[in-house]
């Protein structure tokens, strides 16, 4: 039986909270429920504890005698956190790492797929400051059922009102069929730039961020894949359970890509890697007097191409990125046969607003066939979920 957690917070809609958990019991769901402080002072607990059979947890210290710390344990027990009703005061607190309850200190610990239906007067939810906290949670892979508009607790009609409780199951019960779909696969990412020393202090390298290869490496976590996240130098925090193989040069990562190939089932390049590096190294800084007047640039490896892949190869998903500044799906549908992917996702690197450095994007992805599927301008978080839709597809084929 699959365990989830319901955290149930201070909005006026609280009481349909009872027919979310009654709902996903009926589909054999195990319910923990988690109460804010504020929520138990409009519901006892003790009405959730009768209905799911367990002790409501409200206090971060309430089990004082206990050997295990409360919030920690319940994060590795669960296949899914479903917040609704979710007041604007929890979302701040979610956006912004405030860990001051058993709520938000649990939301920091768990791992699973969240799903947050917010719940509040009309002016909160269209307050700036609350549309930029349930952005910041998106980005960061948090799951938002959005409120409908209907009559309000302030006696007005308006957005704000949580949805029907049979929504926010059927979405519920589909994260927790999604969070399982990559289990016992192998997904190796690369994200990222790489560096090419010209000496101690300077380098080449370019603007990539590593958001998107991170994205994608998250994606896979909440799906249940173990994720090898191979990157190059970024200022981004690894997804958590990911394991991070930290890389500096376009060898560095060929090497490692090399290393790990075999452990993978997917492999998807989203590096961005040099394509060329000083011919030589100083191993001294260059004094601006001593400069020479041009640089001497050689080819970097040709990972993808370079790949040893016989025999294995009809076994994998190999998925490449190509950023690209003109001609993106003729080029990108070159590199596709050329390097013999099966699939691949470009973009055009050259607009501003996305790409390089942005949280957005908008790409086209190509497959084998010569299929092209071009994307709207979404965030790298919501890309992730298409090409990671689109890897499934591809391995139910190569079974």
């Amino acid at each position: 039986m699959k365990k989830i957690a319901l955290g149930v917070t201070s909005s006026i809609s609280i009481y349909k909270a009872c027919e979310i958990l009654r709902g996903f019991q009926k589909k054999g769901v195990d319910i923990q429920v988690i109460m804010t402080p504020n929520a138990a002072k409009l519901i006892s607990p003790r009405l959730f504890s009768a209905l799911s059979g367990k002790k409501t947890a409200v206090d971060l210290f309430g089990d004082a005698d206990s050997d295990r710390i409360a919030h920690i344990s319940l994060a590795e027990e669960i296949s899914l956190l479903v917040i609704a009703p979710a007041t604007a005061n929890i979302i701040a607190k979610l956006a912004n790492g405030v860990a001051d309850d058993f709520l938000s200190t649990f939301f920091l610990a768990v791992r699973c797929p969240v799903l947050v239906a917010p719940a509040m007067n009309e002016a909160m939810y269209r307050h700036p400051q609350t549309q930029a906290n349930i952005l910041r949670l998106q980005a960061a892979g948090v799951e938002f059922i959005l409120p409908e508009k209907g009559y309000l607790a302030c006696k007005e009609e308006g957005w704000g009102r949580l949805v029907a409780p049979e929504k926010i199951i059927e979405q519920g019960l589909a994260l927790l069929e999604k969070g399982e779909s990559l289990k016992a696969k192998t997904v190796l990412v690369t994200a990222g730039p790489t560096r090419e020393p010209l000496d101690p202090v300077r380098f080449l390298s370019n603007r990539s961020s590593g958001k998107m290869g991170y994205a994608l490496a998250g994606e896979a976590l909440r799906r249940g894949a173990r994720v090898i996240l191979i990157s190059g130098p970024t200022s981004l925090f690894p997804p958590l359970g990911a394991e991070l193989l930290p890389v500096e040069t376009a060898a560095d990562m060929a090497r490692e890509v090399k290393k790990n190939l075999s452990r993978a089932d997917v492999l998807i390049m989203a590096a961005a890697v040099a394509d060329f590096r000083p011919a030589e190294r100083s191993k001294q800084k260059i004094k601006k007097k001593k400069a020479p007047s041009a640089l001497n640039l050689v080819p970097t490896e040709d990972i993808l191409a370079s790949l040893d892949r016989p025999g294995g190869r009809s076994k994998k998903v190999i998925i490449g990125f190509a950023a690209e500044t003109a001609n993106v799906t003729a080029n990108a549908s070159r590199k596709l046969r050329e390097k013999k992917l099966d699939l691949i996702v470009a973009n055009d690197v050259s607009r501003e607003g996305i790409g390089f450095d942005s949280d957005f994007n908008q790409v086209v992805i190509i497959d084998r066939k010569g299929a092209v599927a071009e994307s709207p301008t979404a965030s790298k978080r919501e890309l992730s979920r298409l090409v990671m839709d689109r890897v499934e597809g591809l391995l139910g084929r190569k079974k």
